[in-house]
C-alpha cells in the first residue's frame, strides 16, 4: 500500500509538467505558441499521433520539427516538451532522452508488472539523475513482488532511505528467516518513529531471542508496558507474575492497578492476582529494613541489586541507585542485568545521561546488549 501511494505520487509528478505543456501546445496555434508553421505543424501532428497511440509516428513528426533550420529558443522548448509528452504517454516505449522519460518508463514497467525490468531501470534513472528515495523503495518492492527475497534483503540493506524501505527490509528478512536482520530493521524503525506498532514488532522479536534470562524477559515485558503495546489482560497478568516471581511486589501492584484502570482486569482471576500482589507488597514493606540489613551484610552484591530494584518499584530512586551501586561494587552474578537495573533507577530519578551511561556498560552477553539497546531506545525517546 505504501508503494502504491509512492508510485501514484511519482506518476503525478512526472506527468504533471509534461502533460500541461503538451495541452498548451495542442490548444495553441503556431503563432500563439511563438513557433513557425514548419515547426508547429509537425508538432501538432505528433500530438495527434500520440493521442491515437501511434508513438513511432509521433516521434517521427518530432524529428521532422527538429530538422527545421534555425530553431529559436522557444521552438526548441516546445519541441522538448512535445518529446517529453510522447515519452511519458508511451511509458518510454519510444526511447528515453531525459529524466522525465526515464521516470515514465520506470513507472510504466512497474504498473505493467515488469518487475525485473523495473529493477533494471535503476541504471536508467541514475543516468539521468532521476534516482531518488521513492524510486529506490519501488525497486525494493519490485524485488519483493518477484519473490526475490534475497535480492530484496541485499537491496534494502544497501539503500536504507526511510521507514518504507526499512519495513520492506523487515518483510523480506522474515521471508528469508533472518531473525537478526528483522530485529535490526525493527530497531531502526523504532529509532526513526517510535510508534506502538513498531515497538510491538521489535519487542515480540526480542522476546523470541534464544537464551533469555528471567530478568531479561521481565525487562522486555516492562518495555511492552511502558510503550503501550500491552493491550490484553493476559499481558498485564504475565508481567505481574514475572514481577512477583522476582520479589518486586510494589511494581506488580502498580501494573495491576494500571490494568484495572484500563478496564482489562475485571474477572475473578485478575482480582485474585491483585489481592496476592497487595499481600506480597504488605509483607515486603513490613520486612524491608531487615531485608536491607541482610543485603548489606551479604558478601556478594546480588541481594543489593534486588533491593535496589524493589526501591525503584516503590519510586525510591535515590535509595535504589545507592543500593545497586553498592551491589555492583561487591560483585554480582549478572553484571549486565545490574547495569540495566541501575539505568532504570537513574532514569526514574530523572538522570537520563547517567542511565544511558549505565546501559552502555551492559556488554557481557549478546542478550544483555540486546536488552540494553531496547532500554536505550526507549529512554532516548522519552
Amino acid at each position: 500500500m505504501i508503494v502504491k501511494k509512492l508510485r501514484a505520487a511519482a506518476t503525478a509528478l512526472l506527468l504533471g509538467t509534461a502533460v500541461i505543456a503538451a495541452g498548451g501546445i495542442l490548444s495553441a496555434t503556431p503563432a500563439e505558441a511563438a513557433v513557425r508553421a514548419a515547426v508547429g505543424k509537425p508538432l501538432q501532428a505528433a500530438l495527434q499521433a500520440a493521442a491515437a497511440g501511434n508513438y513511432s509516428a509521433a516521434m517521427a513528426q518530432v524529428r521532422q520539427a527538429e530538422s527545421v533550420g534555425g530553431l529559436t529558443a522557444e521552438e526548441q522548448r516546445v519541441i522538448s516538451q512535445t518529446r517529453q509528452y510522447i515519452e511519458v504517454k508511451s511509458g518510454g516505449a519510444v526511447g528515453v532522452s531525459d529524466a522525465t522519460g526515464a521516470r515514465a518508463k520506470f513507472d510504466a514497467d512497474y504498473r505493467a508488472g515488469r518487475f525485473r525490468e523495473t529493477i533494471n531501470d535503476e541504471d536508467l534513472l541514475r543516468k539521468y539523475g532521476a534516482l531518488d528515495g521513492a524510486s529506490m523503495t519501488i525497486i525494493a518492492q519490485a524485488y519483493y513482488r518477484l519473490g526475490d527475497y534475497q535480492g530484496c534483503v541485499g537491496y534494502t540493506s544497501r539503500h536504507s532511505v526511510g521507514t518504507e524501505m526499512l519495513e520492506l527490509q523487515a518483510r523480506c528478512a522474515y521471508e528469508t528467516h533472518d531473525d537478526s536482520l528483522m530485529r535490526q530493521a525493527a530497531e531502526q524503525l523504532v529509532a526513526a518513529s517510535g510508534t506502538p506498532e513498531h515497538w510491538n514488532q521489535l519487542l515480540n522479536l526480542a522476546d523470541r531471542s534464544k537464551g533469555l534470562s528471567d530478568p531479561q524477559t521481565l525487562d522486555i515485558y516492562r518495555l511492552k508496558y511502558l510503550t503501550g503495546t500491552m493491550i490484553k489482560a493476559d499481558d498485564y497478568m504475565t508481567l505481574t507474575q514475572l514481577l512477583l516471581a522476582a520479589h518486586l511486589p510494589s511494581e506488580a501492584v502498580a501494573v495491576m492497578n494500571k490494568g484495572v484502570q484500563a478496564r482489562l482486569l475485571v474477572d475473578q482471576r485478575a482480582q485474585r492476582l491483585l489481592a496476592l500482589a497487595k499481600q506480597s507488597q504488605a509483607s515486603d514493606l513490613a520486612s524491608l529494613s531487615r531485608t536491607a540489613a541482610a543485603a548489606a551484610r551479604a558478601p556478594a552484591g546480588d541481594d543489593l541489586i534486588k533491593l535496589g530494584q524493589d526501591y525503584t518499584g516503590m519510586g525510591r530512586y535515590g535509595d535504589a541507585i545507592a543500593a545497586i551501586q553498592n551491589g555492583i561494587r561487591k560483585g554480582v552474578n549478572d553484571p549486565d542485568a545490574a547495569q540495566v537495573a541501575l539505568a532504570q533507577a537513574y532514569y526514574g530519578a530523572g538522570q537520563k545521561a547517567a542511565a544511558l551511561s549505565a546501559l552502555s556498560k551492559s556488554t557481557r552477553t549478546p542478550n544483555g546488549q540486546l536488552v540494553a539497546r531496547l532500554w536505550s531506545l526507549y529512554m532516548r525517546q522519552h
